[in-house]
């Protein structure tokens, strides 16, 4: 699968580069220089790879509820689950980034960085560091930029052995922790959410289902205790969190039966359910039909097969 590149908000005419390119070549590692990519404001949405970066020039990271002033050199690391904003406040921005799939770092799958203290939802991203370490990691950085240029056979095992020297390098080191709450935390803890919800949508197989499914899996995500979740959504949308997750699963669903030929236990996998019957209560319960009755009499209102419908919200 082809990495997705980072939202990068545009640049002036005159000075703006291209974006990061992953090309096939290079669609499970890449590494670049942050100074052409990072002096504007830069949004990290959803992306399906993990990322490290070694920051210099002052900025303001905001990460799920929290946000941190980045005003010496720092290392960075971006779980792809969570989303990122980055504000540049000097006008020098330096370093390196490189950007890297779980399937590049452990081609076995026997490492799950989604467990590594490192990159781990509830870990702290940011860890500053001396001028000795600086160095080390910029002279692990320069040897990946270098050695992409280069057309060793073992390229991509030596690439690989330098994001592992680098990841153990950063494990001996302590993050930094003193994060404060930006005073609009609530508007923007909802923003999360709800795009963190969206994010599970559409559909495109029945496996492996929807990932968060419950209030709590999404306070883990978000870092916050499920009642703090709870109580800011309910304040600020006017709804509970149950309510927009099931509203957003029953729009799926009513798609999925609508637009494919899945069957109902298809979709009651796709849609994250454990046993089909646990999806045809859920559906009649806010429906008041069952799946297979709503498919039918949705269609045969809609006129010959294949006419395109509206579902309803």
């Amino acid at each position: 699968m082809a990495l997705r590149e980072p939202t990068i908000s545009p640049l002036p005419p005159t000075s703006a580069p291209a974006p990061p390119q992953l090309t096939a070549a290079t669609s499970r590692f890449n590494v670049f220089e942050r100074g052409q990519f990072c002096r504007q404001p830069v949004s990290y949405s959803r992306r399906d790879f993990y990322k490290i970066s070694l920051v210099t020039g002052t900025g303001r990271l905001s990460y799920a509820t929290r946000a941190i002033l980045l005003d010496r050199p720092a290392l960075m690391f971006s779980n792809p689950l969570v989303p990122y904003s980055w504000e540049p406040i000097s006008a020098e921005q330096g370093g390196y980034f490189c950007l890297f799939t779980e399937g590049f770092l452990s081609p076995d799958r026997s490492v799950s960085l989604q467990e590594s203290p490192l990159f781990k939802v509830n870990s702290d991203p940011v860890y500053f560091v001396n001028d000795e370490q600086f160095g080390t990691f910029s002279h692990l950085f320069c040897k990946m930029a270098a050695e992409m240029e280069s057309g060793y056979v073992h390229k991509q095992d030596l690439l690989r052995t330098y994001v592992q020297l680098l990841l153990h390098e950063a494990l001996k080191m302590q993050p930094h922790t003193a994060y404060h709450q930006p005073p609009n935390a609530t508007a923007r803890l909802v923003s999360l959410f709800l795009e963190l919800l969206e994010r599970q949508f559409p559909i495109d197989a029945p496996a492996p289902g929807l990932q968060l499914r419950t209030p709590s899996d999404f306070a883990n995500q978000l870092s916050v205790h499920v009642n703090h979740l709870n109580r800011a959504v309910r304040e600020t949308t006017g709804k509970t969190t149950g309510t927009h997750l099931a509203e957003r699963v029953v729009t799926e669903a009513k798609a999925l039966l609508l637009h494919t030929n899945w069957g109902t236990a298809e979709i009651a996998y796709g849609l994250g359910f454990e046993y089909p019957n646990y999806f045809n209560n859920f559906f009649k319960k806010h429906t008041g039909h069952a799946p297979t009755t709503w498919r039918e009499q949705t269609t045969l209102a809609a006129g010959e097969q294949g006419k395109v419908l509206v579902v309803a919200q």
